[in-house]
């Protein structure tokens, strides 16, 4: 429990109700017995990713005003699923404060992905319930403000897709890719790759992959097209 308290004070956390974030960090296998309801962090965890969503979603409602609805929605797909939530909870180190059972040891939470996911979307869940809507925002918000704020929409467009079906729609026809050069150390690759439909060459990309010169070419050719 001390470790639990000096972790909120650091975080300047004065909770009503100090229980809520105890069962926010208790693992399904403290109840070995199976008839542990309502006595770990699954509860919490439920509660805690609608309240993360929504948080994310009225970021990306304010910070990106002229974003149609797709890309809002990519957006937010991208800052709730799970490696992003699990980096946020490594960089709050919430492994060193799980209540665990017997049955599972410590580093094992460090390194389970589901487990750190669960535990924040469960701490969250702890301080929507225990300061009310507006003042768990401000906590929620500082952990996925600035990652929102800078997100690079491109990034967030699938760029073969795009081509795929406009081509698809146009011509009942789908594209293909040719690998053109693979340059570069096996670590640092460069490879160059160029869209091709009916013998023309629609457009060419670069990249450290062979997936992300396809799409540097396919938005390449997305944007020859559209001229």
């Amino acid at each position: 429990m001390k470790q639990l308290i000096h972790f909120l004070k650091e975080r300047n956390i004065s909770p009503k109700n100090l229980k809520l974030y105890e069962l926010a960090f208790t693992h399904t296998s403290v109840n070995v017995e199976g008839n542990g309801i309502g006595k770990d962090y699954e509860r919490l965890e439920f509660i805690g990713d609608a309240f993360i969503s929504m948080v994310v979603a009225d970021l990306v409602f304010k910070l990106h005003p002229d974003w149609p609805e797709g890309l809002m929605s990519k957006t937010r797909a991208k800052y709730v699923q799970t490696d992003a939530l699990v980096t946020i909870a490594q960089r709050l180190n919430l492994a060193q404060y799980a209540i665990i059972g017997p049955s599972i040891q410590r580093e094992q939470v460090g390194q389970s992905k589901k487990i750190l996911e669960n535990m924040f979307e469960a701490f969250c869940g702890a301080m929507y319930i225990d300061m009310g809507f507006s003042k768990a925002y401000q906590y929620v918000s500082q952990y996925f403000f600035d990652l929102i704020q800078q997100v690079d929409s491109d990034s967030l467009t699938d760029y073969k897709t795009r081509l795929q079906e406009e081509m698809q729609a146009e011509y009942r026809e789908a594209v293909t890719y040719e690998l053109l050069s693979e340059e570069g150390p096996s670590h640092e690759k460069t490879f160059t790759v160029r869209v091709m439909f009916q013998g023309l060459s629609l457009g060419e990309g670069k990249g450290s992959s062979k997936k992300q010169a396809e799409q540097e070419a396919a938005k390449d050719a997305l944007t020859k097209k559209a001229v």
